[in-house]
């Protein structure tokens, strides 16, 4: 299939730059095969049905945005330059790599200061990124990037405003643990402790999977012919305990619906013609029409950017066609789109 297959066009203020509040007060667009209603999220305690299940990516966002200083002597006396650094996930050795702008700015063994307890040195660059060696590590270096850093709001967002500290709670969400991710799931931000208990007593059941999400979930696909791109990696993990509660939710007859695409993405990582296995480890599925769905029985998301890996993603749960008909509706019926934007339950006709 062509990019094009999955343009089309937005208008500009329907991109959201604040969430809905409460969260789950946000709307929700029900489709059900090629049918379309209207709803608000709060109405998933009538939608979903005791034994179903809801799959929940737990990773946690870091405040992944810093800005900083790097001093330096010259001929003219002391200079310092501005450094901006948002971090992308971190190596085996310790070490972090990041987009540094501007890169040109920084030499290798310098050291960047973000806060009095907070600093970086340049251990190497290449490729636009730096790998990064912090100053502090484990619950130090947790409480410092706290403190130094800014949620890593995603590019529409950030051009429109700065993060501020409101995001730190807004861009997170309720059930939060892993630390690890530079983008939040964001289908999972439309939930509260009220929704949740809601659902619990009325049958539904959770289960927490774990995927940081990295900043390549932003970058655009460059490649008319979709089959030519390459995904991005990002590490997950589905514990025996998770698997164990898909397989037998599915051989009660029960549905498994992920909250999101990253929650999608990674059991049908380790989804096997036997059911979902317990798995850990990179994941750079690719998820296109033709695609044999094995774990999920529909999806929860938000609306997604034109010409995304996401939007193809869609697709390949409900049908091309069928995902134009749901976005020609939402656009018209004024949805908010994108990360802090309204939502959908996906169900295809099976």
């Amino acid at each position: 299939m062509k990019l094009s297959d999955f343009d089309f066009h937005l208008p500009e203020e329907l991109i959201a730059t604040r969430p809905a509040s409460p969260r789950s007060s946000a709307r929700l667009l029900l489709a059900q095969g090629d049918r379309i209603t209207d709803l608000r999220v709060t109405d998933l305690v009538d939608l979903l049905e005791a034994g179903d299940r809801l799959v929940l990516n737990d990773t946690k966002v870091i405040p992944a945005r810093l800005s900083g200083l790097r001093h330096r002597e010259s001929a003219q006396g002391p200079v310092s330059a501005r450094i901006e650094v948002t971090l992308l996930e971190p190596k085996a050795d310790g070490t972090w790599s990041a987009l540094v702008k501007p890169l040109k700015k920084v030499q290798d063994a310098e050291t960047i200061h973000f806060s009095e307890a907070l600093s970086a040195e340049v251990v190497a660059r290449s490729d636009g990124q730096a790998l990064l060696r912090f100053n502090l590590v484990g619950d130090d270096f947790d409480a410092a990037l706290a403190e130094a850093g800014a949620m890593p709001l995603p590019p529409y967002i950030a051009a429109k405003r700065p993060a501020d500290e409101k995001d730190k709670s807004d861009y997170q969400t309720v059930w939060a643990k892993n630390l690890g991710a530079v983008a939040a799931p964001t289908a999972s931000l439309h939930f509260d402790e009220p929704l949740l208990e809601r659902l619990r007593a009325k049958g539904v059941s959770f289960t927490h999977v774990t995927l940081h999400v990295g900043a390549g979930t932003f970058l655009p696909v460059k490649v008319d012919n979709i089959a030519e791109h390459k995904m991005h990696a990002e590490w997950g993990k589905v514990s025996e305990t998770a698997a164990r509660e898909i397989n037998e939710t599915k051989a009660k007859g029960g549905r498994v619906i992920p909250v999101g695409t990253t929650a999608l993405r990674l059991i049908e990582s380790a989804a096997t013609d036997a059911g979902v296995a317990p798995w850990e480890g990179p994941t750079d599925i690719f998820i296109t029409p033709g695609f044999a769905f094995k774990a999920a029985d529909g999806l929860m998301t938000n609306f997604h950017l034109p010409k995304s890996t996401l939007m193809m993603l869609v697709s390949a749960l409900m049908g091309v066609e069928t995902v134009k008909t749901i976005y020609s509706h939402a656009i018209a019926s004024g949805y908010r789109f994108f990360s802090y934007g309204d939502s959908s339950l996906l169900l295809p006709r099976r």
